[in-house]
């Protein structure tokens, strides 16, 4: 649940966020189905804000003490958040801006992927995938500006699947409380759709480190679409064009002051700079748009965390390009 106040109080919200129902079954000793299904806003109908759609649907079958393979609809293991996004999982009410923005989470793709252990505390997840569909894009919304990718993501409904991707993620958990890692995925997007046929590769690299009290955190990813100069000329004159890059990355550190029993105080600042459209192809001289002011935030806040399953947040966000979006967020968050 979300409260969030900004500059005007008629701006004020509360809202049911979210809602995930997870299921999970094993059919045997190797082989189990995993589900969700997630409602967003509380309502959704045809006047309402609100979504359901299914987040996950894949089965997975363990081929032998280290490696498992999966098929269906799956959360693609880029970055910190998009596997692991449950609000007990991260600090702040919502998600941060360049794991929404720039890799846009919660992301699936229906496909086949495996995942196991290489060895010295090294993991890899990889495989092929559906991907990304540029034709979805609308020059006449400020969507792409919010997130390139969230604005051309399929979810697997109906989605065009002739473009295949390719992606892949290794993890380093060698030294207890470190992990390092990144992933990349590449694709295909115009679905043979387009005379011209144009790619989209996302890439990241993060690193987490939780020695004691302290949790730290980095992350950087970046995005590029080719032949977007192709792409974007019949588009001229429309509110926003595809971008030819975009990037970001945040840093964050947080603190635990005090714990009693099952209850604790994490008191957290992050801060974090992203570009939607931090460069375009060249459309010739007036046509060009100019790249995006880049976004910086800071965000403070803490999380109270009440057992394992159920915490309390509350923040406060300025931002330096926009500062209408200056807010205070108060969350309610739960996981089971």
């Amino acid at each position: 649940m979300l409260f969030r106040s900004k500059g005007h109080s008629q701006d004020t919200q509360a809202d049911v966020r979210r809602f995930v129902l997870g299921l999970q079954h094993r059919l045997d000793d190797k082989t189990k189905v995993v589900g969700e299904i997630e409602i967003e806003h509380a309502v959704a109908s045809a006047d309402d804000p609100g979504e359901v759609e299914i987040e996950q649907a894949y089965v997975e079958r363990q081929l032998n003490a280290d490696w498992a393979v999966r098929g269906g609809l799956f959360l693609v293991p880029l970055g910190l958040l998009n596997e692991n996004h449950e609000p007990t999982a991260y600090y702040g009410v919502e998600r941060n801006f360049v794991e929404t923005a720039i890799i846009p989470t919660t992301w699936r793709e229906g496909g086949v992927q495996f995942a196991g252990a290489v060895g010295e505390g090294l993991t890899l997840q990889a495989g092929l995938s559906t991907g990304f569909n540029l034709n979805k894009w609308d020059a006449t919304s400020t969507e792409g500006q919010e997130s390139p990718l969230g604005a051309i993501h399929q979810e697997l409904a109906l989605a065009q699947a002739k473009d295949i991707a390719v992606f892949g993620a290794l993890n380093w958990r060698g030294i207890p409380g470190l992990q390092l890692g990144g992933g990349v995925f590449t694709g295909g997007a115009t679905q043979g759709q387009a005379a011209t046929s144009a790619r989209v590769t996302l890439w990241e690299t993060h690193a987490r480190w939780t020695p004691g009290r302290w949790d730290l955190s980095a992350l950087y990813a970046r995005g590029d679409i080719s032949h977007t100069a192709e792409l974007n000329a019949p588009l001229v004159g429309g509110t926003s064009l595809i971008p030819k890059s975009f990037d970001g990355g945040y840093l964050q550190a947080a603190y635990k002051v005090w714990s009693q029993g099952d209850y604790a105080i994490s008191p957290f600042v992050r801060w974090e700079r992203f570009n939607t459209a931090k460069s375009y192809a060249d459309l010739g001289a007036g046509l060009t748009p100019a790249p995006l002011t880049a976004e910086r935030v800071w965000t403070a806040g803490a999380n109270f965390a009440i057992g394992s399953g159920f915490v309390v947040k509350a923040d406060v966000q300025r931002f330096q390009r926009d500062s209408a979006n200056d807010r205070f967020d108060l969350g309610l968050g739960w996981s089971f």
